[in-house]
């Protein structure tokens, strides 16, 4: 076990698998450009690296080719409109979560939410699952100049909540939280069940992996 004042957690692929709402924002505009749509298989695939990154790699697999400058900025315009509104649709939990969460909130853990999820979104999403009071401090993609895997934001977090990086912790699912958390100097839990490219979270070597966000509890002192 270990002793942590603050924890800061990841959203898409953490607390929430929020790929049906992306898939159908990213298929709605595909649409408007009439191309083909994308199974959500692929776009499981392409999301943990913000909007820009997800709208790139869906105009990517469906031209054959990295779209220039105009159309990525015209699709990352259709793809928001799309996404505002469907990103407060039926939200599905992953196992463990909420009761987790409470459990931390309880014993009097701080926490935070880092997410690169345009942050537009974020507090519709929180209100929309009940969460918006659970986090003291919340950061989307575009909050700062920087979004994971640069360790700014989590070190913002610390700066902002006055608790050194030694005394915090990270969870996340993908390999952009580990390398934040390890750059930042804080400890990392990696889990095994969000987005994280294919790849197992264990190869990106974090502190504890887990297959389970109760896991949480065996960390951390409650």
């Amino acid at each position: 076990m270990a002793d942590f004042d603050l924890v800061q957690f990841d959203l898409d692929g953490t607390l929430i698998d929020s790929v049906p709402q992306l898939a159908e924002a990213i298929n709605d505009m595909l649409t408007s450009l009439n191309y083909a749509t994308q199974p959500l298989s692929a776009v499981r695939g392409w999301v943990g690296n913000g909007a820009d990154m997800l709208v790139q790699r869906a105009l990517t697999a469906t031209l054959g080719h990295i779209p220039d400058a105009t159309l990525q900025q015209r699709a990352r315009g259709l793809f928001d409109e799309a996404y505002a509104s469907h990103a407060h649709g039926t939200l599905v939990f992953y196992p463990g979560v909420l009761g987790t969460l409470e459990r931390l909130r309880a014993s009097g853990k701080r926490l935070a939410l880092v997410t690169n999820k345009p942050y537009r979104f974020v507090p519709g999403i929180l209100a929309a699952a009940g969460l918006e009071d659970y986090f003291e401090l919340v950061l989307g993609g575009d909050s700062l100049t920087e979004k994971k895997p640069s360790p700014a934001p989590l070190l913002h977090v610390c700066r902002k909540l006055n608790v050194s990086p030694a005394r915090s912790l990270m969870v996340g699912d993908s390999e952009n939280d580990v390398l934040a958390a390890k750059a930042a100097g804080m400890a990392v839990a990696g889990l095994t069940y969000g987005y994280n490219y294919g790849r197992a979270i264990a190869d990106s070597q974090p502190d504890w992996v887990l297959d389970d966000f109760a896991g949480l509890v065996s960390i951390l002192k409650l």
